[in-house]
């Protein structure tokens, strides 16, 4: 993102406030992307300053879940596990109900609930989540598949609210060039913002987390 732009010159404010209660933040992307271990650096750098929870998502297993559960970026009661049984995309898109059954389950659970992650299961560059679902969505790419991945497209790639190029520590060991995916990124999203990163050196994931303040400061506006 240029250092001049505000975040808040990113926020689609007619449609970042799609539901009632907690903002609910799509994260999908690839198999091996780097989901996982993203929700796991918001929830530690998120966590003292919301009430949140997290939804994940796996074919036949918890993995994902059991991932952060191991890892205590949260207590267990504000992580639930949804077995899609089917390909990714279709519980994020084409039939949420379990998906919107975990969020409701945590809300209940959890009345003061001011924001919960919604991660996917690992999917191609067409996997995009309902809006029905979330209010809105980050797509997760790594430097793994390589600089085209960005001009690839795809509603992952160009459609999401933020898009970020995750492990940019790896990029020279598989000859990834930065310049280009910044590039091809801007070219294909436009003023949708892309952010380049690496958990390794920022386990924080700083930029991530002040996008995802932006989007709770602008839903706390709207709900006035």
């Amino acid at each position: 993102m240029p250092p001049d732009h505000n975040l808040a010159d990113y926020v689609d404010a007619p449609t970042a406030h799609r539901h009632g209660g907690p903002l609910r933040v799509g994260l999908g992307g690839p198999v091996g992307s780097g989901k996982t271990a993203l929700a796991a650096a918001l929830c530690r750098t998120l966590g003292a300053e919301y009430d949140l929870a997290v939804v994940t998502n796996d074919i036949y297993t918890t993995e994902d879940a059991d991932f952060l559960r191991r890892n205590a970026v949260l207590p267990d009661d504000r992580i639930e596990a949804v077995q899609t049984g089917c390909c990714p995309h279709t519980a994020i898109r084409d039939d949420i109900t379990a998906n919107l059954d975990a969020v409701e389950l945590l809300e209940a659970r959890h009345p003061g609930l001011e924001l919960v992650f919604v991660e996917s299961g690992g999917d191609n560059l067409t996997a995009s989540f309902s809006y029905g679902l979330v209010d809105v969505q980050v797509f997760v790419v790594d430097v793994a598949g390589g600089d085209k991945v960005p001009r690839k497209g795809g509603p992952g790639v160009t459609a999401s609210d933020l898009l970020v190029v995750n492990k940019t520590d790896l990029a020279p060991l598989v000859g990834a060039d930065l310049d280009v995916m910044r590039r091809d990124s801007a070219t294909v999203r436009g003023d949708r913002p892309t952010l380049l990163i690496s958990l390794r050196e920022d386990p924080a994931a700083t930029e991530v987390a002040a996008w995802v303040r932006e989007q709770v400061r602008v839903r706390r506006l709207q709900q006035g």
